[in-house]
């Protein structure tokens, strides 16, 4: 009867989800829209002293890891393990919430990291080369900097903390994490340790990502342990929103499947309820007709064949 109920919700929920949140889905628009214009914004400059350029002269390198690769691996993989797992259990309540849940983790990820960039403003690691591409430092009365390099070079170099990079592959790669956690049962307290390795693997990949960023002098170690932290959190509380923790006995499947779930049984019990009314009240019909026929004795009576009608009975007891 579970498979039944199961099959039956999940064949016809699929616009009753789609109606539920679409107010959450609009508001996820209108947070990436405000992420988006938040790189239009340059960041506060902060002072820069001629001291201070003795951490900041390391040299200016490439990405180890590109910007273009952090939405393919904390976006694109989860996406494409979520529905793996919908095509395998046909979950619509859960390939809905995880991919709402990940949207909003790396959107308000992306809000909080660009803001905090923007008001901090602390110079990178290189800021010296972006400062002064021909090596010759300049300051003011006041020993601030007077940058003569690419404006747009230099307002990336005031965007040191805290790491993007570190933040998005945490929020993205952490909710990830906590979606398999769930789906494996790693916490069922049967001492499977080799499931930790699937989660740990995702959070391995994020922190490999944190280092690079120290390693390639665009982050100060405190921007990376930073966005890590930020990223982490925010998709565990996104992941919060849609599913119960992954050590619960119910941390397998979100909470409007269980919900949904409980609902169609009570409707099942409701309606097995009125079927035992039913017979009574037929029993009690036949009951009548047995004492109007004459048929029975002692309280016994002859129950009919599926091929005898009433009138068959009748006219055999004559």
């Amino acid at each position: 009867m579970r498979s039944q109920i199961t099959s039956n919700m999940m064949m016809s929920s699929g616009v009753m989800v789609a109606r539920t949140y679409v107010y959450d889905w609009l508001i996820l628009m209108v947070i990436v829209v405000i992420g988006s214009l938040l790189h239009l914004i340059h960041p506060f400059y902060r002072f820069v002293g001629k001291d201070m350029m003795t951490n900041l002269k390391y040299p200016l390198k490439s990405n180890t890891v590109p910007f273009w690769a952090v939405p393919t691996y904390a976006l694109l993989l989860p996406m494409v393990i979520f529905v793996v797992m919908y095509l395998r259990r046909r979950d619509i309540y859960d390939l809905h919430h995880a991919l709402l849940g990940l949207f909003y983790s790396a959107s308000v990820t992306t809000v909080i990291t660009n803001a905090i960039k923007l008001a901090v403003g602390r110079p990178r690691p290189d800021f010296f080369w972006r400062c002064f591409p021909d090596g010759k430092d300049v300051y003011d009365q006041l020993g601030n900097v007077i940058c003569h390099g690419k404006r747009s070079v230099i307002d990336e170099g005031h965007k040191s903390f805290p790491s993007g990079h570190t933040s998005w592959s945490f929020t993205g790669l952490g909710f990830l994490s906590l979606y398999l956690a769930g789906k494996i049962k790693a916490f069922d307290r049967k001492g499977h340790v080799a499931k930790l390795c699937i989660i740990f693997l995702p959070l391995l990949v994020a922190s490999l990502v944190g280092i690079s960023r120290v390693d390639d002098y665009w982050h100060h170690w405190q921007d990376v342990f930073a966005g890590g932290l930020l990223g982490i959190t925010v998709a565990g509380l996104c992941y919060l929103q849609f599913f119960p923790p992954p050590y619960h006995a119910q941390g397998w499947g979100p909470y409007a499947y269980f919900e949904e779930l409980e609902l169609s049984r009570n409707a099942q019990a409701a309606n097995a309820a009125d079927v035992p009314d039913a017979q009574a009240m037929e029993t009690q019909n036949e009951s009548h007709l047995d004492e109007q026929s004459g048929i029975g004795c002692m309280g016994l009576t002859l129950s009919p064949t599926p091929d005898q009608s009433p009138q068959d009975m009748e006219s055999g007891g004559r």
